[in-house]
């Protein structure tokens, strides 16, 4: 089987063009041809050599995910589940912002931490995705993109889809390698969030990752409540998970986004917000209230609307940061915790 050429890095590309002896600095044009002109041939590009232009073109793999289906929202999300060469298929989703979009992509297909309040867990476990199947669900949702005519491009993504992406390190590392190259993909590290249901051992590398942002899967600080929910909390309890984020390095205003997942009669009591404000108000913070978007077979309810903006009243008053997240694409299943493939 051929190497993608959506894995390609800068350094991987200096090194094939000084052994067909081109000068290594043509190796942004490769790049820019590879992951922001896919639209353009290498003949077009006379300041590579033709050995080079045949090198690129027929010993590197350029075919991306190919799109199974596609669901449209009323409010401008768009749903795509991706088929894979193995026959899997994993769901990202464009949701749209004043002049950008953001791009949910999956690290997993399926997913191992057994979240109950997520549709994805009930898919179980299949595999980890590779490089090139994350860095794809970005190329070709900017082809999507395109076809729709749309102006606005991609400036955020965030690994919150299908699968906990620090359960998957290795693939993920390499994939905001990519993402991040100035000469391919461009994105600022910043503008990169992973999410985590609290995956210990990944998160005690999360440094190796350059700097992204981080947000964390809380939804209660009760820690019966936080386990039935997630699992993993009785093997990785929250107190040791705060601990390791506190000890990592953060650029200066670099936050921690701390996602409170809001269910109806189950974490949306005052004193649940007194408790949430008093564990994170001695940490940098910002906690994003997710009403609870049900799906087939849900055990949970979400919150009636008054009781959101009660809620958020609640941790205001403690002198939190907090925000609610807008529900985005919840007519198609697309919205927090409704991805399954």
């Amino acid at each position: 089987m051929q190497p993608k050429a959506y894995t390609l890095t800068l350094n991987q590309v200096e090194q094939d063009l000084q052994s067909l002896g081109n000068a290594p600095d043509t190796a942004g044009l490769v790049l820019n041809l590879i992951y922001r002109s896919r639209h353009k041939s290498f003949e077009q590009y006379s300041q590579l050599s033709k050995k080079a232009r045949d090198h690129f073109k027929e010993n590197y793999a350029h075919e991306l995910p190919t799109i199974v289906r596609r669901q449209n929202s009323t409010d401008g999300t768009v749903k795509l589940l991706l088929g894979l060469e193995d026959g899997e298929s994993v769901e990202s989703v464009l949701l749209p912002f004043y002049k950008k979009y953001t791009l949910c992509v999956s690290s997993q297909v399926g997913c191992a931490m057994n979240c109950k309040f997520c549709f994805t867990a009930t898919q179980g476990f299949k595999r980890n995705l590779r490089p090139h199947e994350i860095i794809g669900q970005v190329l070709k949702a900017k082809e999507v993109l395109k076809e729709m005519g749309e102006k606005r491009d991609i400036a955020n993504v965030v690994f919150m889809g299908q699968g906990e992406p620090l359960h998957n390190f290795e693939a993920l590392k390499e994939a905001i390698s990519i993402l991040t190259e100035p000469k391919g993909l461009g994105l600022g590290k910043r503008s990169i969030t992973v999410s985590t249901s609290g995956y210990l051992p990944g998160l005690k590398r999360f440094e190796e990752l350059g700097g992204v942002n981080l947000a964390l899967s809380l939804h209660s600080t009760n820690d019966e409540v936080r386990s039935r929910l997630i699992p993993i909390n009785n093997r990785y309890p929250l107190n040791d998970v705060l601990a390791q984020i506190d000890r990592l390095e953060r650029h200066e205003r670099q936050t921690v986004e701390y996602e409170y997942l809001l269910i109806d009669d189950l974490n949306d009591s005052k004193e649940d917000a007194k408790d949430l404000a008093r564990v994170l108000n001695t940490r940098t913070h910002m906690i994003n209230i997710i009403p609870f978007n049900p799906f087939p077979g849900s055990e949970f309810k979400r919150p009636a609307p008054e009781r959101v903006e009660e809620f958020k009243q609640w941790l205001v008053e403690e002198d939190a940061r907090v925000m609610v997240r807008k529900t985005k694409g919840d007519d198609i299943l697309a919205a927090c915790g409704q991805l399954k493939s």
